[in-house]
């Protein structure tokens, strides 16, 4: 069966846009160079249960972690014996950064691409020395994929 364009287009964000940020707020990796992915996001099928609510990119111990975008500093602290940043955006979106040793303060204004802290080692699951968790939330109970932030959708539409 073949799906009009128009409804396809119309679909379109719940297919592809898990999380987009306001048009005008660029995001950038967290990490320089562009890190690999060691584990993608893997959320449950309710709040409740366990899964995986970010992105572990590789990274080394003591590696600069970056803002992924314009924000605030609303937490550089410990949470439950791990190290964690996290930055308000625009549009009610969050990012999280552990475990990081933090360089910032809760406060702070950032820009993409500002240093936040360092990668410390000793991420459960990593393959490598370390792991730089990277999460997002939309609002206070939405965990989304941090993903598509940085890599855009190919969107190739066929012709009816």
């Amino acid at each position: 069966m073949r799906i009009p364009a128009l409804a396809l287009l119309t679909a379109l964000p719940f297919l592809v846009d898990p999380a987009p940020a306001a048009a005008t707020d660029p995001f950038v990796w967290p990490l320089e160079p562009r890190p690999t992915v060691a584990r993608s996001f893997d959320p449950p099928e309710h709040n409740w249960l366990p899964g995986h609510r970010g992105a572990d990119l590789t990274s080394y111990p003591g590696q600069t972690v970056l803002s992924s975008g314009d924000g605030i500093v609303v937490f550089a602290g410990t949470v439950a014996g791990k190290p964690v940043v996290s930055v308000d955006h625009s549009g009610g979106l969050r990012t999280t950064y552990e475990p990081v040793t933090a360089t910032v303060v809760s406060g702070r204004r950032v820009s993409a691409g500002d240093p936040l802290g360092t990668v410390e080692a000793g991420h459960e699951g990593c393959p490598v020395d370390a792991c730089l968790h990277w999460g997002l939330r939309r609002d206070r109970d939405s965990y989304l994929d941090p993903l598509p932030l940085v890599e855009r959708a190919v969107i190739r539409l066929e012709p009816v």
